[in-house]
C-alpha cells in the first residue's frame, strides 16, 4: 500500500511541476511530460518499478482519447473519409515502410527482419500527434484532419502487421523464442487459440459486430436504467466500463484496443449521452496520457544511449527525415496546401507506442534481434521525444514564414475597412453572408478550411482563409473598426472563446453568435453577449406553427401563438440567467431547477390563457 502511494505520489508532482513550467515556456504539455519523466527515471529505478507494465496500464489513456475521438465523429462523416483513408493512410504506411526497408538492408541486415524494422517505424505516435494538435486548436485544419486520417489508417494496418511478423521467422533466432513472451506480445488473443486458419476472421467480424450492435442498442437502455440511482459516480463507472470491456474484447482477439474504442465511440456518436460520456472518461484520459509519456520519457536507457549516442541521435533524424518527406509529397499529391502540409509532414515524422508492443512480439517470434530491438526502442523513444519540438518548430518557424509570404501565406489578405466580420462560412455564415450581399451590405468571411472555400469560389463568392479563433488574424481583417461581427463556427468552445475575447478587448462591436443549445445560450450570455441565435429555434418555431396549421388554426392565429411563446421564452430566459453556473449542466445546478419552476408556475398559466384567447377569437369579416 505504502509502496503504490509513494509512487502515485511521484508521479503526481512530478507532473504538477514540469507540465505547467513547460506551458509557460511554450513547450506544451506533452515535452512536459517527457521531461517529467527522464527526470524521475533514476528515483523509478532505486525503487526497482516495472516502467514496462505501467506502461501498458497508462496505454488505456491512448485507447480513452480514441474512444473520445470517436465520439466526435459521426459514421456518416467516417464513410466520407474512405477515400483518404485508403489512399492517403495506406500509402503513407506502403511507402515509408518500403523506404525504411530499404535502408534497413544497407546494414546487412536479413530482408526478413528489415521489413519487420520497416513496418513498425511507418506508424506514428496516436497519442502525441492527437494531444499536441487538440491543444493547439489545430485538430480541424486541413493538416490535423489528414493526419487523424492517417493515425486511424495505421491503427487499421496494424491488424495484418500482428499476422505478417511471425511468418518472418528467421532460423537462427527461432531457439530464442519464449512461449511466454509470445502470448504477452500477441495482446493475449485467447479466443483465437486453437481455432482453424477459417474460424478467425469470423471470430474476429463477431467481435467488432458485437461493438457495433451493443453501442447501438444497449447502451441507452443501460444508461437509462442507472440513471433511476441520480448518482454520478454510476454514470462515470459506466462509461469506463464500456470502454475497458471493448479494450478487453479487442485485445482477445489481437486486435488494436485503440481501433476497437474508436469504432464504439463513432457508433455511441449519435447517442443522447454523447456529452455525458464525454465528460465522464476525459478526466480519465488526460491523467493516463500524462501518465503515458510520463513512462515514454521514464523507459529511455541512458546506458545503451550513451555507448551509441552518436548512431541512435543519428537514425533518429533519419528516421524523422525519411518520414517527413514522404508525407510531404503525399501532402502534395492530396493536395494539403501551404502550412497544413508541414503540419502533416512534421506532426507525423515520429514512431509510434504500438511499436513497444510490436519490437517485443518480433523478439518473441524470433525475427529481430534483442540487441537490435533495443537499439530501436531507442529510436522509437527519441522519436517521440523530439515530436513536440516538431510542433514548436512549426508554430515558430513555418506558420510565421507563411502568414509573411504573399503567395502562400497562413491566412488570406483582407480587406480592413468592411463593417462586418462574420466568422465561419459553412451552412450558418454563407447564408447570412448572401443575405447581406443582397442588400449591398459586404461582410469579409474568414473560414479555415480550404476545401470549403475553393468550392464557394467555384460559384463566385469570394471569402478568405484564416482561424478566426486568432486574435492577430481578427485584427488583420479590422476588427477594430468593425460594427457587427457574426460568429457562426460549429465548434461550441471556440464561439465561447470569441465570445469571450472580443467582449473583453472590443467592447464597441455587437457581436451576434450562434448557440447550439440553451446550455451554451447562458454561457454566451454570461460572457457578455447580448445578441444569442439558437441555431435550431427559428425551425422549431415554424415548425410548432405548422403543427397548429394541422390542427385546424389558421395562419393569422398561428403566428400571434407562436409571437406570444417567443415573448414568454426570451423574458423567461433573461429572468433566470443570473441562477446559471458556468459548467455547472442544468439539472445539477438546484438554484437554476427551483429559479426555472417558480418561473413557470407563475408565468405558465397566463400563457396558456393567451394562447386560449387567440385561439378563440373570431375572425371579423370587414363589411
Amino acid at each position: 500500500m505504502t509502496d503504490a502511494l509513494l509512487l502515485t505520489f511521484i508521479f503526481l508532482i512530478a507532473g504538477i511541476i514540469s507540465v505547467p513550467i513547460a506551458a509557460r515556456l511554450g513547450l506544451g504539455s506533452v515535452l512536459g511530460y517527457l521531461l517529467a519523466g527522464i527526470l524521475i527515471s533514476p528515483l523509478l529505478s532505486l525503487l526497482h518499478v516495472d516502467i514496462v507494465s505501467l506502461q501498458h496500464f497508462a496505454e488505456l489513456g491512448v485507447v480513452l482519447m480514441l474512444f473520445l475521438v470517436g465520439l466526435e465523429l459521426h459514421p456518416k462523416k467516417l464513410w466520407s473519409m474512405k477515400a483518404r483513408l485508403f489512399g492517403l493512410g495506406g500509402g503513407q504506411v506502403l511507402f515509408c515502410a518500403f523506404l525504411i526497408t530499404a535502408v534497413a538492408m544497407l546494414f546487412d541486415l536479413p530482408w526478413q527482419s528489415s521489413l519487420a524494422i520497416g513496418l513498425i517505424l511507418a506508424l506514428s505516435s496516436t497519442a502525441i500527434v492527437i494531444q499536441s494538435l487538440t491543444e493547439k486548436g489545430l485538430m480541424k485544419s486541413d493538416g490535423g484532419q489528414s493526419s487523424f486520417i492517417v493515425l486511424l489508417a495505421q491503427d487499421i494496418l496494424v491488424i495484418p502487421m500482428l499476422a505478417i511478423i511471425p511468418l518472418l521467422t528467421l532460423p537462427e533466432l527461432q531457439h530464442l523464442t519464449h512461449s511466454g513472451d509470445t502470448e504477452t506480445a500477441s495482446h493475449g488473443a485467447a479466443l483465437l487459440e486453437g481455432l482453424a486458419s477459417w474460424q478467425v476472421p469470423l471470430v474476429i467480424i463477431a467481435a467488432i459486430a458485437s461493438i457495433i450492435i451493443g453501442g447501438s442498442y444497449l447502451v441507452t437502455p443501460i444508461f437509462r436504467f442507472i440513471a433511476v440511482a441520480q448518482l454520478r459516480e454510476l454514470f462515470t463507472a459506466t462509461a469506463l466500463m464500456f470502454v475497458v470491456a471493448t479494450t478487453l474484447l479487442m485485445s482477445l482477439v489481437g486486435l488494436s484496443p485503440a481501433l476497437g474504442t474508436f469504432l464504439a465511440g463513432v457508433v455511441l456518436a449519435n447517442s443522447p449521452y454523447r456529452h455525458e460520456l464525454e465528460s465522464d472518461i476525459a478526466p480519465f484520459k488526460g491523467l493516463l496520457l500524462g501518465l503515458f509519456f510520463m513512462t515514454v520519457g521514464a523507459g529511455i536507457d541512458f546506458g545503451l544511449l550513451t555507448d551509441q549516442f552518436l548512431l541512435i541521435c543519428g537514425l533518429t533524424l533519419c528516421l524523422i527525415l525519411l518520414k517527413a518527406s514522404v508525407l510531404w509529397l503525399l501532402g502534395w499529391a492530396f493536395k494539403i496546401r501551404g502550412s497544413n502540409r508541414w503540419l502533416f509532414a512534421l506532426g507525423l515524422a515520429q514512431a509510434g507506442e504500438f511499436g513497444f508492443v510490436l519490437l517485443s512480439f518480433t523478439v518473441s517470434n524470433g525475427v529481430i534481434a534483442e540487441d537490435i530491438a533495443n537499439l530501436l526502442l531507442l529510436i522509437v523513444t527519441l522519436s517521440m521525444l523530439l515530436t513536440p519540438l516538431l510542433f514548436i518548430f512549426y508554430d515558430k518557424i513555418i506558420a510565421p514564414s507563411y502568414a509573411a509570404d504573399q503567395n502562400v501565406k497562413q491566412y488570406d489578405e483582407m480587406p480592413d475597412d468592411n463593417k462586418i466580420l462574420i466568422a465561419g462560412s459553412g451552412r450558418v455564415g454563407t447564408i447570412i453572408d448572401t443575405i447581406l450581399r443582397l442588400a449591398n451590405y459586404h461582410s469579409t468571411v474568414i473560414d479555415f478550411s480550404t476545401k470549403r472555400l475553393a468550392a464557394l469560389e467555384k460559384f463566385g463568392v469570394k471569402n478568405y482563409f484564416g482561424d478566426a479563433t486568432r486574435p492577430d488574424l481578427l485584427e488583420a481583417a479590422g476588427i477594430e473598426e468593425a460594427e457587427v461581427f457574426i460568429i457562426a463556427i460549429d465548434n461550441p468552445e471556440q464561439v465561447t472563446q470569441l465570445v469571450k475575447h472580443v467582449t473583453h478587448h472590443y467592447p464597441h462591436i455587437h457581436i451576434i453568435a450562434r448557440a447550439f443549445d440553451n446550455n451554451h445560450v447562458y454561457d454566451l450570455w454570461s460572457y457578455g453577449c447580448r445578441d444569442i441565435i439558437r441555431e435550431t429555434y427559428d425551425s422549431s418555431l415554424r415548425m410548432g406553427r405548422s403543427a397548429f396549421e394541422a390542427l385546424g388554426i389558421d395562419q393569422d392565429k398561428a403566428e400571434k401563438m407562436i409571437d406570444v411563446f417567443v415573448q414568454h421564452d426570451k423574458v423567461s430566459m433573461i429572468d433566470v440567467a443570473d441562477a446559471h453556473k458556468i459548467g455547472v449542466p442544468f439539472h445539477e445546478n438546484q438554484a437554476f431547477i427551483q429559479r426555472l419552476r417558480e418561473y413557470l408556475e407563475e408565468k405558465n398559466p397566463h400563457l396558456q390563457a393567451a394562447m386560449e384567447d387567440i385561439k378563440q377569437q373570431d375572425t371579423r369579416k370587414v363589411k
